[in-house]
């Protein structure tokens, strides 16, 4: 019987050298019988093929905090799966288990689109989350979920470093992309040591899905002595408001030793102090709702009125324990707008 999980892929060319891969942005030449940087793709026959359609290597029901997406339906949870591999190679990957397991592919749990989704309501979630490892390499199962999802009346999402196609990108939001979160990993000499890859295209397409109406929220997981120095920060955030605009969350999150960072003692984790330099950094630069991640119980965990300070969202983790926002998505205090994507689940509002 035919494997289920390699199907051929949705965007590549031949030529006359093997397949042009056009699913992110690395454009790998593949050679007949090889596989591209991430492994998730082979050519056979000059036809490329995915090898991962449905391979998932974990799922599980989490809070849509946990992406982080703080201002889309807060309250919600969404079930989450990842597969294998990834097309960057942060030395300091916080999923290195799943992201690094290039020799796992094809070994996961098989889950069908239909079956995926069915597991949406059966676990009590509001929507669905492409995510720990890279979401783009399941580029044409999620689109096939997207399409059942959207038609089952959940939201859709993804949590990316942003480096799939433009191509790749319309595909995922004509086919029901509602919300992304994407990783800013640092200015361009960091992305281009560390992880391999241009930040100009990571900035591109979170202009281009917002552009197109996908809720964008970014992350930056600050690691010190990699991306942590005060005018780094400050361009980030002076960019993230000259491109997305100054109401765009900018997530400043805590980096613990892991993979080869871990092994080689190359960076402490990062001090809460530096966390919350950072996020008074964003906010210094203009940009309304800056946070701090992997700090539970910080106050920069919640969200406050950009115009009278009001605590409107408070959270613990990512669990929300308050929500202060009327029905019209304004202050309680004051009135200001403030920017939520769809409704709170009711059972976290006040």
């Amino acid at each position: 019987m035919a494997d289920v999980r390699i199907r051929e892929a949705l965007l590549y060319e031949s030529t006359g050298d093997g397949v042009r891969c056009r699913t992110c942005e690395r454009l790998c030449l593949i050679a007949e019988g090889k596989t591209g940087f991430c492994g998730t793709r082979k050519n056979s026959g000059g036809k490329l093929f995915t090898l991962v359609y449905g391979d998932i290597s974990s799922m599980s029901a989490n809070p849509i905090e946990k992406k982080p997406l703080f201002h889309f339906y807060p309250g919600t949870r969404a079930l989450t799966i990842g597969t294998w591999s990834c097309n960057f190679n942060c030395p300091w990957c916080q999923n290195y288990d799943i992201s690094k397991s290039r020799e796992r592919i094809g070994r996961g749990q098989y889950v069908s689109p239909e079956a995926f989704v069915r597991l949406v309501q059966k676990n009590g979630c509001q929507g669905t989350s492409v995510s720990l490892n890279e979401p783009t390499l399941l580029l044409e199962y999620s689109l096939d979920v997207f399409a059942l999802a959207r038609r089952a009346g959940y939201y859709n999402t993804f949590v990316s470093n942003g480096y799939m196609t433009v191509a790749a990108l319309d595909a995922l939001i004509d086919g029901g992309l509602d919300a992304m979160n994407i990783d800013i990993k640092g200015e361009a000499d960091v992305v281009k040591k560390y992880c391999g890859a241009d930040v100009e295209l990571v900035w591109r397409n979170a202009v281009h899905a917002k552009n197109k109406g996908v809720w964008v929220e970014l992350t930056t997981l600050v690691i010190p002595g990699v991306n942590d120095d005060d005018g780094g920060l400050r361009r980030m955030a002076r960019r993230i408001r000259a491109d997305l605009g100054d109401e765009t969350p900018w997530h400043v999150t805590g980096y613990y030793p892991a993979y080869e960072f871990a092994l080689s003692s190359a960076a402490p984790a990062t001090p809460v102090h530096t966390l919350e330099k950072a996020r008074d950094i964003g906010r210094e630069e203009g940009l309304k709702y800056v946070y701090a991640g992997n700090v539970p119980g910080h106050r920069y965990e919640n969200t406050y009125c950009p115009e009278c300070g009001l605590l409107l969202i408070e959270r613990q983790g990512f669990n929300v324990r308050w929500y202060r926002i009327t029905a019209d998505k304004r202050c309680r205090g004051c009135g200001t707008s403030i920017p939520i994507i769809g409704q709170a689940f009711p059972g976290c509002c006040a």
